[in-house]
């Protein structure tokens, strides 16, 4: 029988090696599960990702397109961004539909929660459907030139399956809420 709650992992030692608005980074020294002495670098995100997918009355949905400087491209996602971990979740999937697509709604599905990159970080996503929308104004950052994309729920399921979408969040977000509104229907 799996002990899933053994952590196979000693950490000796931690130490802060960066950090931002944003991130936190820290090198641990360990022992790995067999034993052996290693380092393990850990990304600590000050935020929780939110994604949300937002559907309208004819089945479509709101794709966002903006440059991702780390990636060095073009990326169609999810309406999504950062709420502090204090925060709740649900208040800040409201904000960011409202700040990235100018939409309310109010039917939301909490319908994801998503590690990441959890070898790497403890990054904690959600993803939300939201439905039921009334149209109103966007409210962009600083940092974002975002650019709206009305497509079918189909048609962005379709994107992520051949790698238009390759963001984890809107990939996992998409196929769920696809599964999840068919068996409804």
């Amino acid at each position: 029988m799996i002990d899933e709650q053994h952590n196979p992992w000693t950490t000796l030692s931690s130490k802060d090696i960066y950090q931002n608005p944003w991130i936190k980074v820290r090198e641990d020294q360990v022992l790995n599960p067999r034993g052996g002495e290693g380092i393990y670098g850990v990304v600590s995100m000050k935020n929780k990702a939110i994604g949300i997918i937002p559907i309208d009355d004819e089945g479509y949905t709101y794709l966002i397109g903006q440059y991702r400087y780390p990636l060095n491209e073009y990326s169609w996602e999810i309406p999504m961004g950062g709420g502090l971990i204090e925060n709740d979740i649900l208040e800040s999937a409201k904000r960011e539909l409202q700040e990235e697509t100018g939409f309310t709604a109010t039917k939301w599905t909490n319908i994801a929660r998503l590690h990441t990159s959890n070898s790497v970080t403890d990054e904690e996503g959600f993803v939300f459907l939201a439905e039921e929308l009334t149209a109103g104004e966007t409210a962009f950052e600083e940092t974002e030139e975002l650019h709206i994309k009305r497509v079918h729920l189909d048609e962005a399921v379709r994107m992520a399956m051949n790698n238009e979408i390759t963001d984890a969040i809107s990939v996992a977000g998409l196929l769920k809420a696809a599964l999840l509104l068919r068996s409804q229907q």
